[in-house]
């Protein structure tokens, strides 16, 4: 079993800067892909960016160029380093992890004001 908790959320203006953190704890040997989704009010879950245990990392095209996924295998802890925020972003971030069986935070909340 993993137990990830995410910290870092908060209220912010658009333009400004948020960095997320995951904590990661338990069976963690067994995970390659960690990740971040977000699921705004009314709208499905989606991805935000990935990256594998190699440092492989993908992104969603809406925050491309803006955040920057990264992780501390040593640490047990995974990061998104949010920059020039938009209100679009403002989400419900979840932290995600997989490998066999696939585990998710509780969600911190972003908010950005215009």
């Amino acid at each position: 079993q993993v137990q990830l908790v995410e910290s870092g959320g908060g209220l912010v203006q658009a333009g400004g800067s948020l960095r997320l953190s995951c904590a990661a704890s338990g069976s963690i040997f067994s995970l390659n892909v960690m990740g971040w989704y977000r699921q705004a009010l009314g709208k499905q879950r989606e991805l935000v960016a990935l990256i594998s245990s190699s440092r492989n990392t993908n992104y969603a095209d809406s925050v491309n160029g803006r955040f920057t996924i990264s992780r501390d295998n040593a640490k047990n802890m995974m990061y998104l380093q949010m920059n020039s925020l938009k209100p679009e972003d403002s989400a419900v971030y979840y932290c995600y992890a997989g490998g066999t069986k696939g585990f998710w935070g509780q969600g911190t909340q972003v908010t950005v004001s215009s």
